[in-house]
């Protein structure tokens, strides 16, 4: 047995809760890995209350989580990638990783470099692979400027590095509490509020932008195309997708980059000191509703984890 995630209806965090289920075996090509560290992400927040079942229904009860790390513990039949005691990062399709095990396909793995946390390992994937995505989708080059909107976000912070090694100047919208760590890590920060185009063509060298990413909503494509005059192939946006088909801007994301070589990509640039993951708070497995309440109040700066 093992303790796991679970909810047994669409609702608010409390019908979360922490139960008793029966502990993973693999089959054929799978793994089952001791999970060590668990992330946790908006778009599980919006699957739990149902705003994506068109998209993505919810089989209750439903397990919740995709990203995790730990050591592998078993391996079924025609798994010759990897061996009991590795460690190990990746990912699950079936909403499976806040738990104590979970069992994937040995080819959802990647070798864990051996100067990274379990912390930023756990919660890599799918921030990590939204971030390239959308960075990818842009066509950045040397000389552009890119403004980043939620540049403060689990997914804003990698975004702006990733950008940052494109050659382009990058600009991040956040709040004031963010100045100091973007500015160390060479973005330009612009606080949100009223003036905003006014204040973000200021800084930008020669009053252009270029590209602009979009990870927090609310209008920030329509800035981008009428307030900014970006051009709708150089914005993308991960969450307003009724502005991305309105003005047909790219809504590339985790699912554009979803592998495990993307994976592996960023795991050794992180390995190699080239790539920070920020993780703002490790929460116990047991007080998973207090981490879903952080996050929802979208304040956080990087990743939020879970730790079984």
């Amino acid at each position: 047995m093992m303790k796991a995630v679970r909810f047994d209806h669409y609702g608010d965090v409390d019908v979360l809760d922490v139960r008793e289920v029966a502990r993973p075996e693999p089959g054929t090509a799978e793994v089952v890995v001791e999970v060590r560290a668990a992330g946790i992400n908006p778009g599980e927040a919006m699957i739990r209350r149902g705003v994506l079942h068109e998209v993505w229904p919810a089989t209750f009860p439903s397990g919740q989580g995709t990203d995790f790390a730990g050591v592998v513990v078993a391996v079924g039949p025609g798994v010759d990638t990897v061996t009991v005691g590795e460690e190990v990062l990746g990912f699950t399709e079936n909403r499976a990783s806040q738990a104590e095990y979970v069992v994937v396909p040995a080819s959802q793995l990647v070798d864990k470099p051996a100067n990274m946390s379990w912390e930023v390992a756990g919660g890599l994937y799918v921030a990590g692979t939204t971030a390239y995505a959308a960075v990818r989708s842009i066509d950045l080059k040397p000389g552009d400027t890119v403004v980043v909107a939620g540049a403060a976000g689990g997914v804003g912070t990698i975004a702006v590095q990733l950008a940052k090694r494109s050659g382009a100047t990058v600009i991040g919208i956040a709040g004031p509490a963010n100045d100091e760590w973007l500015y160390a890590h060479g973005v330009i920060p612009v606080n949100y509020g009223d003036g905003l185009a006014e204040r973000l063509r200021a800084v930008a060298p020669g009053h252009r932008i270029d590209a602009f990413l979009d990870f927090f909503g609310g209008g920030y494509v329509e800035l981008a195309v009428t307030g900014l005059g970006v051009a709708p192939e150089r914005i993308d946006t991960i969450i307003d997708f009724a502005a991305a088909e309105r003005f047909g801007v790219n809504s590339a994301g985790n699912a554009d980059a979803a592998d495990a070589a993307v994976l592996g990509e960023l795991a050794a640039l992180i390995g190699d000191g080239a790539l920070e993951v920020p993780v703002s708070e490790v929460i116990p497995l047991a007080d998973v509703q207090r981490a879903y309440r952080t996050l929802e109040h979208r304040h956080t700066r990087g990743k939020i984890v879970l730790r079984p």
